[in-house]
Parts: C-alpha cells; structure tokens; sequence
C-alpha cells in the first residue's frame, strides 16, 4: 500500500505539534515507520489520506464498540448539535445517562461525569483518599490508568513503548504514594499492606489487562484483591475504560463477579467523544463536591453532545445483550484461525483472549504480567505489525496494547485477516 500522503502530513505535523501527534503511541515509535493518518471511518473500516481502506482492530482504543460512524449515535449528535455545542449548566440528558448507567452497572448508586479516562482515575483515587483519610494507593506494574502522576510509576502501553515508565517531572513526593506491585501476583500486593498498615487507602486495577497487551486476570487474583481491600479497609477501584461496557453491559464486574469499591469509565461514554467517569455507591460519593468535602469539577464535563452520543450508545447496548454474544464469537474465530495458521510454523507465540480483547505475543512463555508481556520478541512484532498493515488490516502499533474487535466486523473481514495473516507468516 501507499503511504506517500500520510508521509508529507506527518512531516508537516512535526513542525508544529511534539513528535507530530498528540497522543504518543500514535507516532509509531515501537514499530517504526510513518503513522498512518485517517481521512474517515464507517463500520469496521479506516480509510486513509492515501486512499487505502483498513480492517479496524482498535476501535479507537476500545469505545466504538459497535464500530465507527453507527447511525444511531451519529443522528443523536447532528440533532443535538443544532441546540448549541456547550453551557457549563445541567441538562436533563446527564440524568438520563446516569441513570442508564447506574441501571446497567452493578453496585454503584450514583456516577459523575468528566472529560477523560485520565482525570477518572485521577478523581477516583482522590475521591478514595479523601473517604478513607488515607495517602498511598497500589497500583500494578504495566497497568495504565491515564498520566495524571500518581500512575506514572511503571506504566503501561506508551510509557514502557518510550522507555521512560518514571516520567520526569513525577515528584519524589508523589511516587512515594504509589507502591507498585506484579499483576497476577497477590503476595506482591499483600506485602504492601503487611509494610504500610492503616496507609493503603485503594488498589487500582484494571481488571482485565490492557496495556501490557491484554491479559486475563487468573483465578481468584480478583477476589483476592477483594479480600485484602476489605481485611485492610482499602478500597477497590476498577479502572473499567477499557473493559466498561465492552465485556457486557455491567463490564468487567459483571462477567468476574466481584464488586468494586469504585469504578472508571472512558469515551465508550460518549459515544466515542471526549468522556470518563467514575462511580461508587451512594456512601462514598456522598464525599463527593458539592455534597462533601471532596472537590473535582469541570466546565465540560456533561458536554451534551457527548452526553446524547453516549446515551445513543448505551441504549443500543443494554437493549441488544447479544451483541456481546457476537462479539465475543468473533474474536474466539479470530483466536482460533490464528492458532491453525501458527501453530504448524514453530514459531513461539501465545495468545491472550478476554471477551471481544485479544493480543498476540511472541513468546513461549505464558503472558500473566508485566515482566512476561516484555519477553516477546519485539522485532518480529514490527514485522508482523507492518506486513499486516501492507495486506489492509490495522492493528494495535505497539505489542503492549490488546486488540478491541467492534460489532460491524463481518465474519468475512475475520476470514481476510486470517488469509493475511497466513499470507505474512509466508514471507518469514
């Protein structure tokens, strides 16, 4: 395929925006090469500045879980759009969402709105200091949960893809509140609460991997997490922006049967717009400003066109549970023909597969965590990055970072990636 366009917007991009792209992951700098930029996208495709079409396999990083431009969020946003595009005052449209939400999602009573995954997770663990009156947080090595700095200490996916997981201008004084633990790994965290009795105020998970490439977590690591929350009077935050009504309708603790303390939530949202959230049951948000002394605001936060796209999105969900049922058919075909097509060439591999996430590492080793997720063989991911993206499948640039499948993929697209993907290993 031709990247010639795309190579002159991104030298063009270069003089006026840090390494050209706005989030750093984009640049390509795991894999190598010119970022890809796009023109449009409608269902499971991507259509370039150079005129090529892709198969989709990150979904805007997980929220456009029934693929791009999908009829019924889009005409929720031209309708809205023609009543003004911002207020900073409350409409009846946030209610209607929160209440959508609180009815699909178990064990929260109420949610408030902000802009970003980030700051979720940033308001999370505030909210989760000030309910406990405690300072330190565990957070898991790998894990991401945006780049306020407390989560900067061994973060996931972009941070480890540049190197730098302690990011400079992360102070002293903020790392020493995030203890770091192994994912998977319970004596790792339970040591933390053994060193700082009565300090710890929360863990925060994310609860299926996915910036270290997804991985699952294993039996009784979650509700092992739940039983030292509540031996120690710690809370439980379940980063959920990636698995939030991407799992099923009540995400993550719905389809691993155990109950946060607090959860966050990213752009599925808003329909894939600008939007996060976080959540709890009626007690803890009760601290929440301006009811309680725990202060977050934000001037967008509620924006009604997110709030209308978000709300045309969550209602598609929660009134089709099959969807969930498609999507996780589809990925299984996907795991399955790739395990055919590999298995027969020698090639280390493992594949990790959670509801509709996916990733492919090669290795030999099973992937559980952090250390594991970076023993795969990096160069042969490039390769494999690359020559899929030559034969028209786009695929997450970075090995750290899992695959999100969308509910337009056709059974048809999985066979061509497949026939793809057996067509790269060809060319080894």
């Amino acid at each position: 395929m031709r990247y010639q366009r795309s190579s002159a917007l991104f030298l063009s991009a270069q003089k006026v925006i840090p390494g050209g792209v706005n989030s750093p992951v984009r640049a390509f700098k795991a894999v190598g090469g010119t970022p890809v930029f796009v023109e449009k996208a409608k269902g499971a495709y991507l259509y370039d500045a150079d005129g090529n079409r892709l198969i989709d396999y990150i979904s805007s990083w997980g929220p456009m879980i029934l693929g791009h431009a999908f009829e019924p969020v889009i005409q929720a946003l031209k309708e809205r759009a023609d009543r003004g595009t911002s207020y900073g005052m409350p409409t009846a449209l946030e209610t209607q969402i929160a209440e959508l939400a609180v009815q699909m999602v178990p064990n929260i009573d109420q949610i408030r709105m902000v802009n970003s995954g980030t700051e979720a997770c940033m308001s999370a663990v505030r909210l989760a200091r000030g309910y406990t009156g405690r300072e330190k947080i565990i957070k898991f090595a790998g894990c991401y949960h945006g780049h306020s700095d407390a989560f900067l200490i061994q973060a996931g996916s972009g941070a480890v893809t540049f190197g730098a997981p302690n990011s400079p201008g992360v102070t002293q004084g903020t790392a020493k509140d995030t203890l770091l633990a192994q994912y998977n790994d319970l004596e790792s965290v339970a040591s933390h609460f053994d060193q700082h009795p009565e300090q710890i105020a929360a863990i925060i998970v994310e609860p299926v991997a996915g910036n270290m490439g997804c991985i699952p977590p294993q039996v009784g690591f979650i509700e092992g997490l739940r039983k030292l929350c509540d031996a120690h009077q710690a809370l439980l935050i379940f980063d959920e922006v990636m698995t939030g009504f991407r799992l099923a309708r009540g995400g993550a603790q719905e389809t691993l049967g155990v109950a946060a303390d607090i959860m966050t939530y990213g752009k599925v949202l808003g329909g894939g717009l600008p939007v996060g959230a976080f959540a709890a049951g009626g007690a803890i948000m009760s601290r929440l400003a301006p009811e309680g002394p725990v202060y977050q605001a934000g001037t967008l936060s509620g924006n009604p066109l997110a709030m209308a796209a978000g709300f045309a999105m969550l209602k598609t969900l929660n009134d089709q549970p099959e969807i969930f049922d498609r999507l996780n058919h589809k990925t299984a075909l996907l795991h399955q023909g790739m395990e055919e097509v590999l298995k027969p060439k020698g090639i280390p591999y493992q594949i990790n597969r959670y509801g509709s996430m996916m990733s492919l590492h090669f290795t030999d080793k099973p992937v559980v965590d952090f250390e594991t997720a970076a023993l795969g063989n990096n160069d042969r991911f490039k390769n494999y990055f690359h020559g899929m993206l030559d034969r028209g499948v786009y695929l997450p640039p970075s090995a750290f970072e899992s695959y999100f499948l969308n509910d337009a993929l056709t059974e048809d697209d999985i066979d061509f990636t497949l026939s793809a993907f057996e067509d790269w290993l060809k060319s080894l």
